[in-house]
């Protein structure tokens, strides 16, 4: 009878795949939790310390460092292995499961202390793990609950094949490959950066045909934003980066919010009480950039919304989920990816970001906002009025997402007109007032970064807007000010800049 030892941290869906083990015929030994775990509902488990004849020792550190479990494991279907197997009186194992104690949960806890890090440091996981990895032309290795139900299946259907052993051994070396870099990146202080990726998909093609590409994620069998595509063809590279950029942005709102992106950049942004709304009125924005674009929401596309969407050309659709009704609707069209994110999958999570460059990477805290502490002041004689203020909110919140030098223009809280990605930023701002047309006179102005002389400020007050929000720090803000003041626009210093390149 064919022998697996489980050891797991992790006991979700354990009792209901060692169950299929032993209906199979496999003898199941075990050890200390994951004995009782098995035993506590009634599944027929064998105590490994039984095997070998040591418990545990030095408080759990040392469970199945024995030569009887690592020759059971990395013995070959050779002569020489069998007879020192034969001599010994000891088992072969022929299935692995184990899952490693949850450092890289435990030491992100802000108060971790060292000596409690360390003892979440595994080390007989990790050396079982390598063992039957090493020997997966033998041996089944299985580090995910995930992978149980492939694992049964194979089993029931006659597949244990090389090929599945081997897909599970380098899953299993890339588990402790990253589990050994996240504990020298703890230990070093940051010295050390794990980074391990897992190729999940082939993607068509770049950003261009001729350009190869492969979406990677950080943990196997990933998907672009743990998402599903409900409708149409597989996301492409210049898709998923449309939509990361679009989810970015509705995610930072409370309120229903719909962003439309194009080229990683927002064409559209806008709140309001329900998601048709909010589509129709971040249309309004530059309805012409739209076409081809993406959309993003925060909230459940319904009927409504769907009917608005449906006569646009859209790339793909966003959103935490979406009627049956909407389903109808956007199944019409036929060419519009249509994708549904969890809610969880929230980008508030994630504490840090990466971007490669030649030859390395860079690392950065996500900006989400202004840091805390942030004061606001009005620095002109005229203040904002309850109006203007709350657009400025909006604005200023929307001007965070857009490519610097960002300029944002708003009413209520939806833009009217966007102008960023250029060298200098009195052309941002020329190119949001372009783009509002009538519609900026009356609207507010959001800005990235400070201005540096008040050129912005004149051609601002040429078009009409009443209030600016901006960080302030140029060395000229007291001709800035003095701009604003002699025009009639209230104007607030955030004192946060919010870069994004």
């Amino acid at each position: 009878m064919p022998n697996a030892l489980i050891s797991v941290t992790d006991k979700s869906q354990l009792v209901e795949f060692a169950q299929e083990l032993v209906t199979l015929g496999w003898v199941i030994w075990a050890s200390g939790g994951t004995s009782n775990e098995l035993r506590k509902n009634s599944i027929t488990v064998n105590e490994l310390s039984d095997y070998t004849g040591m418990g545990e020792m030095l408080g759990g550190r040392v469970k199945t460092l024995h030569p009887a479990i690592y020759a059971g494991i990395l013995a070959r279907d050779i002569p020489e292995d069998e007879k020192v197997l034969a001599n010994n009186n000891w088992l072969r194992f022929d299935l692995v499961v184990v899952n490693l104690y949850p450092f890289e949960k435990k030491v992100q806890s802000p108060n971790i202390d060292l000596g409690e890090a360390i003892e979440n440091i595994d080390i007989g996981g990790v050396a079982l793990l390598r063992a039957a990895a090493k020997n997966f032309q033998r041996v089944l290795v299985v580090c995910d609950p995930a992978d149980y139900s492939v694992v049964i299946d194979a089993l029931k259907s006659g597949q244990n094949t090389e090929t599945l052993r081997r897909s599970l051994a380098w899953k299993a070396f890339g588990v402790t490959s990253r589990y050994d870099a996240f504990i020298a990146g703890f230990l070093s202080s940051g010295e050390v950066y794990p980074l391990n990726l897992y190729r999940c998909q082939n993607l068509r093609y770049g950003e261009n045909p001729h350009q190869q590409a492969i979406f990677y994620s950080f943990s196997p069998n990933g998907k672009p934003f743990d998402g599903r595509v409900l409708q149409g063809k597989e996301l492409s590279y210049n898709n998923i980066l449309d939509v990361d950029s679009g989810w970015r942005v509705v995610s930072s709102f409370d309120e229903p919010t719909v962003a439309i992106i194009k080229h990683l950049s927002p064409c559209g942004i806008a709140s309001a009480n329900t998601v048709a709304e909010a589509y129709r009125q971040a249309l309004e924005c530059d309805p012409v950039s739209a076409f081809g674009g993406i959309v993003a929401s925060n909230r459940v596309v319904d009927e409504t919304a769907a009917i608005q969407m449906k006569d646009l050309f859209i790339e793909c659709i966003v959103s935490p989920g979406f009627t049956s009704e909407a389903m109808e609707i956007l199944s019409r069209k036929k060419n519009c990816r249509v994708i549904e994110i969890p809610i969880s999958t929230q980008y508030s999570n994630e504490q840090w970001e990466l971007r490669s460059v030649y030859h390395g990477v860079l690392r950065q805290s996500v900006d989400w906002g202004d840091p805390h502490g942030t004061e606001w002041r009005v620095v002109t004689s005229k203040h904002p009025d309850q109006e203007q203020m709350a657009a400025l909110k909006f604005a200023w919140k929307a001007c965070q997402h857009v490519k610097s030098n960002a300029i944002v223009l708003a009413k209520g809280k939806s833009t009217v007109g966007i102008g960023g990605g250029q060298p200098n930023r009195v052309q941002s701002v020329r190119i949001a007032i372009e783009n509002a047309g009538e519609r900026a006179r009356g609207a507010v102005m959001a800005s990235d970064a400070f201005f540096p002389f008040p050129d912005s400020i004149e051609v601002a007050a040429k078009a009409g807007i009443g209030a600016i929000i901006q960080p302030g720090g140029s060395v000229r803000d007291n001709d800035v000010i003095r701009a604003a003041d002699n025009s009639g626009i209230a104007m607030i210093f955030t004192g946060a800049r919010h870069f994004k390149h």
